[in-house]
């Protein structure tokens, strides 16, 4: 565990350089698209360390506004916050993760944060209606298991850079579009720049999905495995992953950006799909398996 601990850290180190790198070519791109000369270096740089050091710390804050979520209270969730104060003391965990909910019918969870003391658990309503007591803390437990792994910091990091990058490279685009129009005597310029806009456009989407296959399918596993040492009790996980697998309701507030998140894939014609080399969820057949074992 400690071995995989370290190495979320050097990931998320590696990442965060990586996005920097890719969200200053393409504001440079654009400040040359608008002839601003050598300025546009460093223009790009500082564009690229702001967007990471506000990401970095804001990354919580970012992603619950995605998701729409409220605070847990003690009137409403009374049963969320008994189960988290209990689990509290077989985790090991210091810092006990703020709680918040998603008002939606699917069942599902997911933890944020860029590390143990300033981390998040998020549950749907639908989680907390559908599941009983032991199958809820087995979810939970889960979820604090990502946090003492470091692997929300590497999650938070991806998702939040990767809309950026994406939004500059949608912003690059239409100035590409109209700087070719207001420009037509530069053809040979343009061409170079809408070359360069082009393959970075390409490369985006497929950087940042490679991103998240980087955090692996491993840390579920590694993931459901620990919920077990917190919770000494098997069978509750493995009955919340069966019911949150066979749910039919679709999670509106997910997309792509935030799906490799949560416990289970929350989009409905992406869940049948788990065994994809590309997706970012082991098949729950493989993982309800690897806790059988563990039994």
């Amino acid at each position: 565990m400690y071995e995989d601990i370290k190495r979320n850290k050097y990931k998320s180190g590696f990442i965060v350089f990586g996005f920097m790198l890719m969200i200053s070519l393409i504001v440079y791109y654009i400040c040359m698209a608008f002839d601003l000369g050598m300025f546009s270096i460093v223009f790009a740089l500082i564009v690229s360390i702001v967007s990471a050091y506000l990401s970095y710390y804001n990354c919580d804050k970012i992603i619950l506004s995605m998701s729409k979520a409220r605070p847990a209270t003690h009137e409403e969730d009374q049963k969320l916050v008994n189960i988290l104060d209990t689990l509290m003391i077989s985790s090991g965990l210091e810092h006990k993760p703020r709680l918040y909910v998603v008002e939606d019918s699917q069942p599902n969870a997911f933890a944020t944060g860029r590390n143990p003391e300033n981390s998040v658990i998020c549950v749907t309503t639908g989680l907390l209606d559908k599941l009983g007591y032991y199958e809820l803390e087995g979810v939970i437990a889960h979820e604090m298991a990502h946090i003492k792994n470091y692997d929300i910091r590497l999650s938070a990091v991806v998702t939040v850079m990767l809309g950026l990058v994406v939004m500059l490279s949608d912003m690059f685009s239409r100035t590409l579009i109209r700087s070719s129009r207001k420009n037509d005597d530069d053809s040979k310029g343009n061409a170079i720049l809408m070359i360069v806009g082009l393959v970075l456009l390409i490369l985006a989407p497929i950087f940042g999905q490679l991103m998240q296959l980087a955090i692996s399918r491993r840390r579920e596993y590694l993931a459901d495995a620990t919920a077990i040492e917190f919770t000494r009790n098997a069978d509750g996980l493995i009955t919340a992953l069966q019911k949150l697998d066979s749910d039919e309701d679709e999670l509106e507030v997910a997309n792509s950006s935030t799906a490799h998140m949560y416990i289970v894939c929350p989009l409905k014609n992406k869940k049948k799909k788990s065994s994809n080399l590309f997706s970012t969820h082991p098949p729950i057949e493989d993982r309800i398996e690897a806790l059988k074992n563990l039994k």
